[in-house]
């Protein structure tokens, strides 16, 4: 089984950046992806950004493209998601997924709190 550790969530305010990172614990693959979701109370899970590990090529949700962005490094086995520019509905619990190749997200990290203030 693969184990992801995210980590670099807290507290900011609008406007401000936070960074988070996701470490795989074993090697990572040109054909799997890894990706972010969130969940905000209340709300379904959603998709915000993946990127594909072989050529690095990411997709955003609308709602953060221009905003985030989401990187890779291969040696580190590490995805990750760096926030600019933030909003109070960035508000939620982040967390890291991978799929294998088999068009499925069957790991998910611990999942790591983003709280923006107004």
């Amino acid at each position: 089984q693969v184990q992801l550790a995210e980590s670099g969530g807290g507290l900011v305010q609008a406007g401000g950046s936070l960074r988070l990172s996701c470490a795989a614990s074993r090697r990572t693959f040109s054909h799997y992806r890894m990706a972010w979701f969130r969940q905000a109370p209340g709300k379904e899970r959603e998709f915000v950004a993946a990127i594909r590990w072989g050529d690095g090529s990411t997709y955003y949700a609308d709602s953060v493209k221009g905003r985030f962005a989401i990187s890779r490094d291969n040696g580190k086995n590490t995805v990750s998601l760096q926030m600019n520019s933030l909003k109070p509905e960035d508000t939620a619990v982040y967390y890291c997924a991978l799929d294998i190749g088999l068009s499925r997200y069957d790991y998910w990290g611990q999942g790591t709190q983003v709280t923006v203030s107004s």
